[in-house]
């Protein structure tokens, strides 16, 4: 693959870029000033920091062609960026121009009938949730920093969130996409159609490749009818196989009205109570794991707290929970909701952590959670294990809290040594140690390992055909090496 230069400072081409982006830009937005770059550069870990030529700031598909085009004439790097709110170094560069697309976040259309709103890459999530509101509809995706993230950012690494177990990951809800190709040219594939069998999905090569393969500018997306009645509860049971149990009888009982399936291990609720103000415990007792379940419809007479009422109850009798709390209004449903969502923060707060983004088929969940946890704790007695994430879609998070007492520095020097005991139990179960998050820089030596090497094959012919420069967000997803893991 071509290397392309990532120069540290503005000189010669370099120079030469700046000014010409300037020109058609406008000063004001092609940032080099360390302040004005600052909240570009930081990533949100706090593992990666970014030495950047530039940021710059186009407002139009066109001004990123421009952009493109311009840089590839130099042979200079660009890094794409959305919200800034990747887990995994996706966003960072090394000397590279950072192309924010902050900028591009129109509305551009909604149509209710055909169930569809085009969007440009920089609109907020929130936004575009909000607007979908206001018209009688749903965009599902949902995230915890939905009110950061944007929307290029969404499709680019393929997010995740809480309603895939009925609506689909990212790539799920997207019917087209314009894209800047990597020489300038602009792919206007925005159609609202759902059925178009002419050739190749396009599109899907763009969504989940983290900007490697051209710049998202604009998709036309799903949406779906309004919900107008939920039921939530919050759920104690002995062990993640209870909650597997659970997870199939909501299933068979409630359908695809089963919108949500959240897990949290013990210790997950523990550190949110101990560390997060203002939640209050939704059991009486302590159990050995949580599930938040939520069922959803757009029948606003739809009786779903009595159907998950007579669920729960069935399951409370035949021992497959311990106890149950129904939410009986909007503010306690999200009070159950802001436990699941402030456990990062918790962890945060109770020292050093660290994490895997992982996936399971569903029947193996339960058993990827307890082999894991005793993996770990055997390997080092008293770590703790914080797992909890999208049970129903087989997504766990499983997160490992430093042993109370230890330096936070020496336990993060076992990140390794970790990843290889929890990502070989996920490849034995045939998982993936990527389920929501991208892989970016964080997790390139762990895709070369666990990737099928003809998979990987196929990645890298594809990223020579469509970039054949290495312009376009270079050494992310794929080592530039290329060879087998060491």
């Amino acid at each position: 693959m071509n290397a392309v230069v990532t120069p540290s400072s503005p000189d010669g081409p370099a120079t030469e870029l700046l000014a010409a982006l300037a020109r058609r830009l406008g000063a004001a937005h092609v940032l080099t000033d360390p302040d004005a770059m600052a909240g570009y550069l930081a990533e949100q870990r706090g593992l990666y920091r970014s030495r950047a030529l530039a940021v710059v700031r186009p407002a139009t598909p066109e001004e990123v062609a421009f952009v493109v085009t311009e840089c590839r004439a130099r042979r200079i790097g660009i890094v794409p960026q959305g919200g800034n709110t990747g887990l995994v170094g996706g966003s960072v560069a090394n000397g590279e121009i950072i192309l924010s697309l902050g900028r591009l976040n129109r509305i551009r259309e909604l149509d209710p009938v055909n169930a569809t709103i085009t969007v440009e890459a920089g609109c907020v999530l929130k936004t575009v949730q909000e607007a979908a509101d206001r018209a009688g509809r749903l965009f599902p995706l949902a995230l915890a920093a939905e009110g950061s993230c944007q929307i290029g950012g969404n499709l680019a690494t393929n997010a995740g969130g809480t309603n895939v177990l009925r609506y689909g990951n990212a790539r799920d809800l997207v019917l087209g996409l314009e894209v800047v190709l990597a020489d300038g040219r602009i792919w206007h594939g925005l159609s609202g159609l759902r059925k178009d069998n002419t050739g190749y999905d396009l599109k899907q090569l763009f969504l989940g490749s983290e900007g490697t393969l051209g710049i998202i500018t604009a998709a036309v997306l799903k949406l779906f009818p309004k919900p107008r009645s939920r039921a939530t509860a919050f759920i104690g049971c002995a062990s993640p196989h209870h909650a597997l149990r659970l997870l199939e009888r909501l299933q068979a009982g409630a359908g695809d009205a089963l919108s949500g399936f959240e897990f949290m291990a013990g210790f997950a609720l523990d550190i949110v109570l101990r560390h997060m103000p203002g939640v209050v415990r939704p059991l009486a007792a302590a159990h050995g794991g949580y599930v938040l379940a939520e069922l959803t419809s757009p029948d606003p007479d739809a009786d779903l707290a009595g159907r998950l009422e007579m669920l729960l109850a069935a399951a409370l009798a035949e021992g497959v929970i311990e106890d149950a709390a129904l939410g009986r209004s909007e503010a306690q449903n999200r009070a159950f909701w802001q436990l699941r969502e402030s456990v990062p923060e918790a962890q945060k707060r109770e020292g050093g952590s660290i994490k895997h983004d992982v996936s399971v088929p569903v029947s193996r969940v339960a058993d990827f959670i307890e082999a894991a946890s005793q993996a770990c704790t055997e390997r080092l007695p008293g770590i703790r294990v914080c797992a909890f994430g999208h049970f129903g879609d087989g997504n766990i998070h499983f997160n490992l809290s430093q042993p109370e007492g230890m330096d936070k520095a020496e336990f993060l020097g076992f990140w390794g040594e970790f990843n290889r005991l929890v990502h070989d139990i996920v490849a034995g179960m045939g998982g993936s140690m990527s389920a929501e998050h991208g892989i970016g820089l964080l997790k390139r030596e762990e895709l070369r390992r666990y990737k099928d090497p003809v998979a990987l094959e196929l990645m890298r012919t594809l990223k020579q055909a469509l970039d054949p420069l290495n312009l376009l967000n270079p050494g992310k997803v794929l080592d530039p090496g290329g060879g087998p893991p060491g």
